[in-house]
């Protein structure tokens, strides 16, 4: 089986594996207890703090784990909003229709709730239309903007949109989910050249180790000291910014693939290696399926590791079936999406004709993955797409 999947890519490392075993076998306790077993435990989360801070260039005491990104992501927003005092009139959201669903589900609610949402619009790459955000944000309290799409790897300008948002006084909320761990935090794409770098360049930055190799079920939360945060869920732990037992086995793996994943990107070569192998492959379908093409950008504003194709005409669905069966796993969309016939709310948010939204694949490279994979991958594609066309004119 070849795993061109967002999800799938990411296996855990044998050491992710080896940790959590161990913090299942001998540091299983609690680690909010005050025996020596429980401070044990406690020693395993706070060691993976602090390699999680240092993967993004934190300080230990601003990161707290939550049960997945989702829920980070919920606490960012919640938790900023939570905060404003009632008389206070800046109680607007700005955010995009892009974003992962976690965030604009969550607009969605809010909305419904009295809360002001503004949507601002992208280009047909998917990248931010700068003017009208910055025509968007006065009055707001919170701006929430992914760093890199989970559907197309667009790249978003977070320094100037950081930069906006503070002229303003708005917080700026980044999910950074499909960006940490793939690329240095510090790095500064093209089109963010000049403007002057923060340690972070955002107020909340929330991610998911599970997307660089970690284990699935630990988000974390960024926060830059002096943001007010109100708790979604109340308890004494993670510094009483949210409460639960924390997921020690999680934890500890979190802490080794984030360990992995900074030594992995001190060398920029492996990267670039990728990024050459992910072009390949697309040129290979795009230059034997008449019609296909690119979604989103195409150029250094793009993660490595994703491509989305759309095959005109074609359901995304069926052709993801008759990949399966050809041992390709990818997905259509988000893989939280997975199974809706609807075409992409990105997409079509991005200006991509529904035809063309319809019949669009995502496919997702790890730091795993081979040469040898993406050309077979790359064939299968183009035999299942010809096969799938010709049944649809039968």
């Amino acid at each position: 089986m070849i795993y061109l999947d967002n999800n799938a890519t990411t296996r855990p490392s044998e050491a992710v594996v080896g940790a959590m075993h161990d913090a299942l076998t001998d540091f299983w306790h609690n680690p909010s207890s005050v025996h020596r077993a429980g401070q044990r435990a406690r020693q395993q989360v706070e060691l993976a703090r602090q390699d999680v801070a240092e993967l993004i260039g934190a300080k230990p005491r601003d990161v707290v784990f939550t049960s997945g990104g989702t829920e980070a992501i919920d606490l960012a927003i919640r938790g900023v909003l939570g905060a404003i005092p009632k008389a206070s009139t800046r109680r607007a959201l700005v955010t995009t229709g892009t974003e992962h669903s976690a965030v604009r589900d969550l607009a969605d609610e809010l909305e419904k709730s009295g809360c002001q949402v503004r949507r601002v619009g992208v280009t047909r790459e998917g990248l931010v239309d700068l003017a009208s955000l910055q025509a968007a944000i006065p009055g707001a309290a919170l701006v929430s903007i992914q760093w890199a799409n989970n559907e197309t790897g667009a790249i978003q300008p977070v320094l100037q949109i950081n930069r906006l948002c503070r002229a303003a006084g708005a917080v700026f909320h980044c999910d950074g989910t499909q960006f940490v761990g793939k690329l240095p935090v510090h790095a500064l794409p093209p089109f963010d050249e000049g403007v002057p770098a923060d340690p972070l360049p955002c107020d909340l930055l929330t991610f998911s180790p599970h997307k660089f190799h970690g284990p699935k079920g630990v988000g974390v939360v960024w926060s830059r000291p002096g943001i007010k945060l109100r708790p979604t869920l109340l308890g004494t732990q993670e510094m009483g910014r949210r409460a639960g037992t924390e997921n020690v086995p999680g934890i500890v793996g979190a802490g080794v693939a984030s360990r992995e994943a900074a030594a992995w990107l001190a060398d920029p070569l492996p990267r670039r290696r990728l990024a050459d192998e992910r072009d390949r492959f697309e040129q290979r379908i795009l230059s034997q399926v008449e019609g296909a093409a690119v979604n989103g950008p195409r150029d250094q504003i793009r993660l490595w590791n994703t491509t989305n194709i759309a095959f005109p005409r074609l359901e995304a669905e069926a052709l993801l079936l008759l990949l399966s069966e050809r041992g390709v796993c990818a997905s259509a969309g988000a893989a939280c999406s997975s199974g809706s016939l609807d075409p992409s709310p990105v997409l079509l948010a991005m200006g991509i004709p529904p035809d063309f939204a319809h019949g669009s694949v995502r496919f997702s490279l790890s730091r795993e993955s081979t040469a040898a994979e993406l050309d077979e991958a790359a064939g299968v594609v183009v035999e299942c797409v010809r096969r799938l066309s010709q049944s649809t004119l039968a």
